[in-house]
């Protein structure tokens, strides 16, 4: 059974041969500082695990490095950039959007690692509507997506997004407006971040109309870290995420393609809720070790029941980067045990890691394929 075999019958919960072992994506800070610069899928190929390439182009993710080559822009959303420091390893940008009917703003900083927000977009309600108005929506190339799902064949499965800073939309307007400043407008402004929420939901959904639709995918990924139970309650999750969340999905299963709802913190307490949002697959489990609350294995398979698919698991940082070989292994056993005995799942590090030592990452690879159905 090919790479590409397995993981495409785990994601349809099914059995392969034996367990699919990946990671969520290779950082290009790893690539350059422990794989000898390889690309992506040459570096699965040297540790033996099964492909997961994230395709990245035009996706719109803020938090990639060197995430201002990716931006869009339009006669009537220009953005310029002021560099106040070059250095690529605290590297600081000030971002002045100008549309017809006013100016945005906002500040990153970024290091070789990743990109973070120092200044929020949205500082006032009005704000919104010239996000409803002006701010352009990418367009994916067809031909080069085919060239990438070409180019890594049998060797494993092309992951895109839906389009935004994150998929979810929720997500999204936590890249755009501070986290706890949305959480409050929740309870004072509701129907104003219904609203918010709803302006992007649009434009998600012009995204996968326009470029996903035909788009060689095996897997899209929607959500984000920010509608985990460890940041929201079930209850604002229910109300301000659920329902864009199954729009979402619903869009994306109308292109063809199956969906992967992303919660890299707490989910034990909206399991239930991610079964109501109509995805196909749910990642990343993380363990309480990397912030999330993933302590009873079994639970997650009771409540899913076979309905949706799993990716993740492992602490990539723990257990992956400073573990001894025996823990790797014990810890994919676990896994195997817990998450993969009744197949529908992909073991894989619960999110990024930067510094873990390619060995680890075969003795990872080597224990999982020991586990077979």
């Amino acid at each position: 059974m090919t790479s590409k075999e397995r993981m495409m019958r785990a994601l349809h919960r099914e059995k392969p041969d034996r367990l699919p072992v990946t990671i969520h994506q290779w950082q290009q800070f790893h690539l350059d500082h422990y794989m000898g610069g390889v690309d992506p899928l040459t570096a699965f190929q040297m540790t033996g695990m099964d492909a997961a390439i994230q395709y990245f182009e035009a996706m719109g993710q803020f938090w990639i490095p060197n995430a201002e080559q990716y931006i869009v822009q339009t006669p009537q959303w220009r953005e310029e950039i002021e560099v106040i420091d070059p250095n690529p390893n605290n590297k600081i940008l000030h971002h002045t959007i100008t549309t017809p009917e006013g100016v945005l703003t906002y500040k990153t900083g970024g290091n070789l690692k990743t990109t973070w927000i120092t200044e929020y977009l949205v500082k006032r309600h009005e704000d919104i509507e010239l996000i409803r108005k002006y701010m352009p929506v990418a367009k994916l190339d067809r031909a080069k997506i085919a060239a990438a799902y070409d180019e890594v064949g049998d060797a494993g499965i092309l992951r895109g997004f839906v389009w935004g800073d994150q998929a979810g939309c929720w997500q999204h307007a936590c890249c755009l407006i501070e986290t706890d400043r949305l959480i409050l407008e929740t309870e004072d402004h509701p129907d104003w971040v219904h609203a918010f929420l709803k302006i992007l939901l649009e434009k998600k959904l012009q995204f996968i109309e326009e470029s996903l639709k035909g788009a060689k995918f095996d897997l899209i990924e929607t959500g984000g870290g920010a509608s985990s139970d460890t940041l929201i309650s079930p209850r604002l999750h229910r109300e301000f995420c659920l329902p864009y969340d199954r729009e979402i999905h619903r869009a994306v299963h109308n292109t063809g393609h199956i969906c992967t709802y992303h919660t890299c913190g707490g989910m034990m307490h909206i399991l239930d809720l991610i079964l109501e949002n109509e995805t196909d697959v749910s990642e990343t489990l993380s363990p309480p070790g990397m912030g999330g609350n993933i302590t009873d294995l079994r639970k997650v398979v009771d409540v899913y029941g076979g309905r949706v698919a799993m990716i993740g698991g492992m602490d990539q940082l723990n257990v992956l980067t400073h573990g001894t070989p025996a823990q790797i292994r014990a810890e994919v056993l676990r896994l195997f045990e817990g998450f993969g005995r009744d197949g529908g799942y992909i073991l894989s590090a619960s999110d990024h890691f930067f510094e873990t030592p390619p060995e680890n990452l075969r003795i990872y690879a080597d224990a999982a394929r020991e586990c077979v159905y």
